[in-house]
């Protein structure tokens, strides 16, 4: 008797791709994600916010960045403390503390070739300003690629993570989230987005190198509210393109 042909099971794994095969507008984070995080970068402007307090409140270094970290974690920002308990000027402070050199920053033409591949709307979310985004996104060579910024001020200065940042975001860009990823460096900034269907990706430090941020804002992937982690933005973009 004739037995049939083994039938293979053609069945397919889901790919990561896959994850993002409905994704429409993707949306990043400015700093520690849309350059690494071992970059000088971000150090430069957390030492100028607290040469801004210590100017502000003749402090001395260490009382005014306790400060200006219990601002942070209170508010989401720094500048929306000082706005709210001392009715500092956000155009002076925002001007202040972006004014930093960004000569350390090369070129980043792998990133660019990356994001541009993705099938979208390309948008940087950010709690610091749109001059900053700019002027970041021009030293990395990636600024052509984007088709707009939603800053600190266009949020009204409500920072994420709290949820109204985020509704002005949707509402200003006609994001929806269900077909919408976010790359994010700190993870609460993710819990919203995610609760609200976005795919959500923690961007993380190179391995072997110094995390700047603070303890509280560290996680490493497990959390709920985090779909993907990676520690190279544009290796796992790549991947994206090539699944």
């Amino acid at each position: 008797m004739n037995s049939l042909p083994h039938q293979r099971d053609t069945a397919r794994l889901p790919t990561i791709g896959d994850r993002f095969a409905h994704v429409d507008t993707w949306v990043f984070d400015l700093d520690n994600t849309l350059y690494p995080a071992s970059s000088d970068l971000w150090p430069k402007i957390d030492h100028r916010i607290t040469l801004f307090m210590i100017r502000l409140f003749g402090l001395d270094g260490m009382s005014s960045r306790a400060l200006q970290k219990h601002y942070y974690r209170q508010y989401g920002t720094t500048l929306r403390g000082l706005m709210t308990e001392h009715d500092v000027s956000a155009e002076q402070f925002l001007e202040f503390v972006h004014d930093i050199d960004r000569s350390s920053l090369l070129p980043d033409h792998s990133l660019a070739k990356a994001i541009a591949s993705l099938p979208g709307r390309k948008l940087i979310l950010t709690n610091g300003s749109r001059d900053h985004a700019l002027r970041t996104a021009e030293q990395l060579a990636i600024d052509h690629i984007f088709d707009d910024i939603f800053d600190i001020i266009a949020a009204d200065f409500i920072a994420k993570p709290h949820e109204e940042a985020y509704e002005r975001f949707f509402e200003r860009h006609a994001v929806e989230p269900k077909s919408s990823a976010l790359f994010e460096d700190i993870a609460r900034n993710l819990v919203v987005p995610h609760r609200r269907g976005m795919t959500t990706v923690l961007v993380t430090p190179e391995p072997g190198h110094h995390d700047r941020r603070e303890h509280w804002e560290i996680a490493h992937g497990r959390e709920p509210h985090v779909d993907f982690v990676t520690d190279d933005l544009t290796a796992f973009l790549e991947r994206l393109a090539a699944e």
